[in-house]
């Protein structure tokens, strides 16, 4: 399921082979530039792609930081070069409907709709889907959506037995998400000194990305 946790890795959920590889590699690089990873992935998409999936620790992702993660991962991956062939690389935020990876992911997002599976049976069952009800040190209480009859209507689900954990898009999590975005991109701005932008007419997309060829 996961692969052993590298110095500084938090992440609940990890790669394994090649991906664990190649997250050992752009860990240390995102971590000094300011920047946490979410998920590396290398698929077969459009010949062969890597997708490097991150945000800043407030959970913030521009599409100017997709390209200042793009320019710096890229030199480290050129160097250790754990990919023989050509590929693609993708950078980019991890979207509403995100990964969860880590615990504090979890605490976030209490109260949303969010799908599950775990590498062992828990409750009989190995996929799940409800609400985050609550989560602490050890695991997270999900609500299910729909129980089955003979289920109780909450399990528990301990963090070592969750293989994967994804946020479900509802209108709820929309209006969420935008709101958390727009509060945490305003405090970097305070931060850092800039004034506040006026309220755009757009809505940002699920994901920002930046894409180039290796």
């Amino acid at each position: 399921m996961t692969a052993t946790a590298s110095e500084g890795d938090d992440r609940i959920i990890r790669e394994s082979g090649i991906d664990a590889r190649i997250a050992l590699i752009v860990q240390p690089v995102l971590r000094g530039i300011g920047f946490r990873l979410v998920r590396v992935h290398l698929s077969g998409q459009n010949g062969l792609t890597l997708q490097i999936m991150a945000e800043r620790e407030d959970g913030t992702m521009t599409v100017e930081d997709c390209e200042e993660v793009s320019r710096a991962v890229s030199p480290a991956l050129d160097v250790d070069d754990p990919i023989e062939k050509a590929y693609h690389l993708e950078v980019s935020s991890p979207g509403i409907d995100r990964p969860l990876v880590r615990k504090s992911d979890f605490a976030t997002w209490t109260g949303h709709l969010i799908k599950m599976e775990t590498s062992i049976l828990v409750a009989e069952r190995k996929r799940f889907k409800g609400k985050i009800a609550e989560s602490d040190a050890d695991g997270v209480l999900i609500a299910r959506d729909k129980a089955a009859y003979g289920e109780e209507p909450t399990v528990r689900v301990p963090y070592d037995a969750i293989a994967d954990a994804r946020l479900v898009l509802t209108d709820d999590l929309i209006r969420d998400a935008l709101s958390k975005d727009n509060r945490a991109r305003k405090e970097a701005k305070k931060r850092r000194g800039e004034p506040e932008d006026a309220p755009e007419g757009a809505e940002p997309d699920a994901e920002d990305g930046t894409e180039q060829d290796n």
